[in-house]
């Protein structure tokens, strides 16, 4: 098969030196031309994303994950992706950091078969939960949140499956997220803000589970 004269890991590591952060390496970026490829395939059928275009797909969807992935504190070796929906941040975050052992929680069953394909081609750390994440009985090192439906209510369920020790993760504007903290409860102290590359609007916030 020839490849990509402009393959996405190229076009990634252009789009992180512009945002002052650090190239990917070569086995990632094989991955993320991977996720690519099987990406524009399905979003062409099923409408995983309203973002259709390559470019915004990866300054967006990919960089914004490659952000998260790097921001996750050492010691993390579980992560939910509450809402996993199209799969960012969580196939992103198991293609930047193989030692964690990424669930993916997705209730609409297309965009599961997604995610389970992207599992198995990607050969990456990291199963489907095929519904509500409410129902998973089982606490995370870090649990992670991005555009998720009803996000204020959502956080009250995400923050129960952390546990004590562990990180909520939200990707958010600056906006929205007073009333996001507020809704995960007294539990949580959080660290500073860091802006997401590419969007000023956009922050990520991580909460620290003391109790």
């Amino acid at each position: 098969m020839t490849e990509s004269p402009n393959p996405a890991g190229a076009r990634l590591n252009a789009l992180l030196a512009a945002s002052a952060q650090p190239p990917l390496d070569p086995v990632q970026s094989q991955g993320f031309d991977a996720l690519l490829s099987l990406f524009l395939r399905w979003n062409a059928r099923i409408n995983l994303t309203s973002i259709r275009d390559e470019e915004g797909i990866l300054s967006r969807h990919f960089v914004e994950s490659i952000a998260c992935a790097r921001a996750l504190p050492a010691g993390v070796s579980t992560l939910l992706d509450f809402g996993s929906g199209a799969g960012f941040p969580g196939i992103p975050i198991a293609l930047c950091r193989p030692e964690i052992a990424v669930t993916l929680a997705e209730s609409q069953g297309k965009k599961a078969a997604f995610l389970r394909e992207a599992v198995r081609v990607l050969e990456i750390s990291a199963k489907v939960h095929s519904g509500r994440a409410e129902s998973l009985a089982t606490h995370f090192d870090c649990v992670t949140m991005r555009a998720v439906d009803k996000m204020q209510l959502a956080v009250q369920s995400a923050a129960k499956l952390v546990r004590p020790g562990g990180w909520l993760v939200l990707m958010t504007t600056t906006a929205a997220l007073p009333a996001l903290k507020a809704s995960a409860g007294t539990e949580f102290t959080w660290n500073s803000e860091l802006h997401l590359p590419r969007n000023d609007d956009r922050l990520l916030a991580l909460g620290f589970r003391t109790l």
